[in-house]
């Protein structure tokens, strides 16, 4: 079973060391993003929640804080903000709190772009020869 939460944030940001000269993105810009935070579990059998939402609410509006009417560029971990960047970088900030964290979707709703992330990759099994 899974929970999300979404919150939505406005930030400016530019592109210009991984870009052609002339591409749009090497200008400041902004956009109005969608971030989905979802957790993954069964609910607890006192609580009947994954996770209390309330928990999620403050941490996000932490994340929106940092975020929201700001120049991702220069917060700490996005001084390359893709949306792919941003995505990982709320990963890592929400993880350490919330284990049951399965995915993130960030979206530019106005460009029809997004990116969905599900955690760092995981390690293959060790292969036994013999």
């Amino acid at each position: 079973m899974e929970i999300y939460k979404i919150f939505n944030f406005d930030a400016a940001h530019h592109l210009a060391c991984n870009v052609p000269d002339g591409h749009p993105y090497s200008r400041l810009h902004g956009h109005s993003f969608q971030a989905e935070v979802f957790l993954r579990g069964e609910p607890d059998i006192d609580t009947g929640w994954i996770v209390d939402f309330a928990q999620i609410d403050t941490a996000l509006q932490q994340l929106r804080n940092e975020l929201d009417h700001n120049y991702l560029n220069e917060i700490p971990g996005l001084e390359l903000p893709t949306v792919e960047n941003i995505a990982c970088w709320i990963w890592n900030r929400l993880s350490p709190d919330f284990p049951q964290l399965c995915r993130i979707i960030i979206r530019r709703g106005s460009f029809g772009e997004g990116c969905i992330y599900e955690g760092p990759a995981k390690e293959p099994a060790a292969r036994h020869h013999g």
